[in-house]
């Protein structure tokens, strides 16, 4: 070919080879993008095969997750049940204790105050106790002395009919 004659045709060439270089640079990328896209599958075929790994591991873990909180609250649970019955027993029996002790108390007072008392009452109570007794004696040693009489008196009488 010959020199070109004018700058537009000069331009021209050169463009041409630029284009021509261009086409060449663009068929040497070809084989790259074919290896690009055959990496980039075999990179989402690892990822979705890890994925469903990390799936599995991930509802394991969950149900794992799941079941040691089950454990978790039936133990709090069982231990506030405990607790609770521990908290009402002791209630009771503080209730118990309490209504047992007043009607008890009260019994013990009246039974035990003679006890209580000092010993110059207590002698006060015993010496009315044996007045009491003295005077019962002597009535009753009067009218059995006056029935005595009496009965020996109707036996004289009815001696000497």
């Amino acid at each position: 070919m010959s020199a070109p004659a004018t700058v537009r045709e000069a331009l021209i060439v050169e463009a041409v080879g630029e284009v021509a270089k261009l086409i060449q640079s663009v068929e040497a990328l070809a084989p790259l993008l074919n290896q690009c896209c055959l990496a980039l599958e075999q990179a989402s075929t690892r990822l979705s095969d890890e994925l469903s790994g990390l799936q599995r591991r991930t509802a394991a873990l969950a149900e794992s997750s799941k079941s040691q909180t089950v454990k978790y609250i039936v133990a709090r649970a069982g231990d506030a049940a405990a607790r609770s019955i521990e908290a009402q027993s002791r209630a009771m029996a503080e209730a118990a204790r309490v209504a047992f002790g007043t009607e008890l108390g009260a019994r013990l007072q009246t039974t035990l105050q003679p006890l209580l008392e000092p010993r110059e009452r207590r002698w006060v109570r015993w010496l009315t106790h044996a007045a009491a007794a003295l005077a019962g004696a002597a009535a009753a040693w009067t009218w059995l002395s006056a029935l005595d009489c009496a009965d020996s008196a109707h036996r004289g009488l009815t001696m000497r009919s």
